[in-house]
């Protein structure tokens, strides 16, 4: 059965949203209201780009042809609220044999209680899951992808150990890509000295 997202930006090939090269994908809407959240504009539940699942397991099989992937990262916004048609996506992706990791503001036991639509159906599906909402107060400057210390790495598999966290191999950064139209796009995190 295809779902639909609502998307706020997709990036085909990623070296900076989880461990190798990755396709990320960003949903829009969160009520969870981190002070300091650095996706302010991905925060309001209004409509931006509607995709099909299939149209994205579609972007995801070029770029795993293109870029040679090993995985996907979903974030946000909140992609708990979505989980339904990222669990499709998920799914194919683990047919694939390319990992998943998530990232949400809830914490893991917080996401399970509420039993949003297709949430047990994506952790079922994810490889690696960050939970719990920024802190500005609490910066952490030594693991890699998370940008407070109360933030917490699920391994739901075997694919990843904890030695992902601080690998030299996937140290804080950020990209910048200039857009046909001459926008500056930039994703990632810097690292905060």
């Amino acid at each position: 059965m295809t779902c639909f997202l609502n998307v706020a930006k997709r990036i085909p090939c990623t070296s900076v949203e989880g461990p190798g090269l990755r396709y990320a994908l960003w949903v829009q809407g969160c009520d969870i209201d981190c002070p300091g959240c650095c996706n302010q504009e991905l925060l309001p539940f209004v409509r931006r780009q509607v995709i099909s699942s299939t149209e994205i397991i579609a972007e995801i099989e070029l770029a795993r042809e293109i870029h040679a992937i090993e995985g996907v990262t979903f974030l946000g916004g909140e992609p708990a609220y979505q989980a339904k048609a990222l669990a499709e996506i998920a799914q194919f992706c683990k047919l694939q044999d390319l990992s998943v990791m998530l990232f949400t503001g809830f914490r893991l036991d917080q996401l399970r209680r509420r039993a949003l639509p297709g949430v047990e159906q994506l952790l079922a599906h994810a490889d690696v899951v960050v939970d719990g909402p920024f802190v500005a107060g609490k910066l952490d400057t030594q693991r890699n992808w998370v940008g407070s210390e109360n933030q917490r790495f699920h391994y739901l598999s075997q694919r990843y150990d904890p030695s992902i966290e601080t690998s030299d191999r996937d140290r804080p950064a950020v990209e910048v890509r200039i857009a046909l139209g001459g926008e500056l796009e930039i994703n990632g995190f810097p690292l905060i000295s």
